[in-house]
């Protein structure tokens, strides 16, 4: 019986759980990024940056700040928390291997990055283990 099977829960849960941390994950990379490459991070960078509405964002920084992932003050950035930090890195790093995945067993580079953008929120630590063996033995 597998761990899942143990916890009570099944892939469709799984799923489930995975698109409910999803949005969160994204937007706390997306806010590390750009306060990298601008200093700071906006709400309306967020709007571009995911082609969406000042108020579709207004309200997810609002879910992410009683979350306790990220810090808002009126006309001020968004920063991140340090909890949002470490979720930050802990998205960009599952990234990063899932896209190293796709382009060791030859899928191109656009379709590599597409691809992982969605594959990193619904990857098992098994799962990312795996391909963490198979790009080690390719490099």
């Amino acid at each position: 019986m597998t761990r899942a099977k143990k916890r009570g829960t099944n892939e469709f849960s799984r799923t489930r759980h995975d698109h409910a941390n999803e949005t969160a994950e994204d937007y706390v990379e997306a806010v590390a990024q750009l306060e990298e490459e601008n200093g700071a991070c906006r709400g309306a960078d967020l709007a571009r940056l995911f082609e969406v509405s000042h108020v579709t964002v207004t309200k997810t920084i609002a879910r992410l700040k009683d979350e306790g992932l990220v810090d808002t003050r009126p006309y001020g950035p968004i920063t991140l928390t340090a909890r949002g930090r470490r979720l930050a890195r802990e998205s960009q790093r599952r990234h990063e291997l899932v896209l190293d995945f796709l382009l060791a067993i030859g899928v191109s580079e656009e379709t590599a990055r597409v691809d992982a953008e969605g594959i990193e929120h619904h990857v098992s630590q098994e799962t990312l283990d795996c391909f963490r063996k198979i790009v080690r033995s390719r490099s």
